[in-house]
């Protein structure tokens, strides 16, 4: 198949239509120009039949290998559990078509590495990338923002970056392991996307459990990380705080310092005085349903012109860096001071 847009609406092919793959839908139905959802599919058919119902057009195949070969679809979005995204990329590489792959890329550093090859191959053969990974912070206004003033020197030479990360709640049997790969791999890939740079050493440090930690869980937790170029990223996870998803940033450099996530909301300023305020979401959806927007449009944007992969996206090379950084993370957990990453050069 050719890299090109077809001449009507790019035709997408949704895999998984559980919490995050029901969301694309809708949002690719109802917000996303130039592009529609034409088949679907899920583990459990009667969720994939209702989703369907709910766009028009759209069918509901048996399998994501079915759905990755159908001749209706030119684009294909991976919504499903992580255990499955390294066969499914791979077999949309293998189909060459562009994917939009939720994270993580895969389950560890060896399958991500995998999709890296499977890619690099491709590539050579066709001249286009095929993956794109969605960590959708780098969609969002305020991370662009900070991430161009840095790479204009704005803020004078970077020496730190203070990252925080916080839920109300988890489920039942939310281990430390699955904060690290779950939750802090945003912040991974922040990291990478600030700063361009690796990160070569990552340090966990275990306060006091605070009163909602389920047994033998370690929140809050504290996430150290040295880059390749001595930059040290702090990263503060606390998924149980009772009190909604925050997200924060700031980067403090030697001609100033930055911060992102305060959340401020309106202002407003009249004759007795003033006012600010806004609300905290729940959950990460309403945080971030802009820059969802944002970058599956852009997705789309970037198949319609040939080059398949937006300016902005992750790509597997940053989900192959994420899973070898999370791996010395998880490494750390019950290691004394900093665990070296161990990376493998790009193809």
């Amino acid at each position: 198949m050719t890299t090109t847009a077809p001449a009507s609406d790019i035709r997408v092919g949704v895999i998984g239509v559980g919490q995050m793959g029901a969301d694309h839908v809708t949002r690719i139905a109802r917000r996303i120009k130039g592009a529609r959802v034409a088949v679907v599919t899920d583990y459990f058919r009667d969720k994939a039949e209702e989703i369907a119902a709910s766009v028009p057009g759209c069918r509901v195949v048996d399998t994501p290998e079915e759905l990755i070969a159908a001749e209706d679809v030119d684009a294909v979005l991976i919504a499903s559990p992580g255990s499955f995204h390294r066969d499914q990329a791979v077999a949309c590489i293998d189909a060459r078509k562009p994917v939009l792959c939720e994270k993580p890329l895969a389950m560890n550093p060896e399958d991500a590495y995998t999709v890296v090859e499977a890619e690099a191959a491709a590539r050579a053969a066709t001249g286009v990338p095929y993956v794109s990974l969605g960590f959708m912070r780098r969609f969002d206004r305020e991370y662009a923002e900070l991430r161009d003033a840095i790479a204009a020197g704005a803020l004078g030479e970077i020496s730190l970056l203070n990252l925080k990360h916080r839920n109300a709640h988890t489920l039942p049997g939310f281990t430390d392991t699955m904060m690290v790969y779950d939750s802090a791999v945003h912040e991974v890939d922040a990291i990478h996307y600030f700063l361009g740079e690796q990160v070569t050493g990552v340090q966990v440090i275990l306060p006091v459990p605070g009163p909602r930690a389920a047994e033998g869980q370690h929140d809050p937790m504290l996430l150290l990380f040295r880059t390749d170029a001595g930059r040290i990223v702090t990263d503060e996870l606390y998924v149980n705080t009772a009190s909604g998803y925050e997200v924060r940033t700031e980067a403090v450099g030697s001609a100033g310092i930055a911060t992102i996530g305060l959340e401020h909301g309106r202002v407003t300023t009249h004759q007795e005085g003033g006012t600010w305020g806004g609300a905290i979401p729940a959950d990460f959806r309403p945080r971030f349903v802009d820059a969802y927007d944002a970058e599956v449009q852009a997705w789309i944007a970037a198949i319609a012109d040939g080059s398949n992969v937006a300016e902005r996206s992750a790509t597997s090379w940053d989900g192959y860096l994420a899973a070898a950084t999370c791996r010395a993370a998880e490494q750390a957990l019950t290691a004394e001071g900093f665990v070296a990453v161990t990376a493998r050069p790009r193809p």
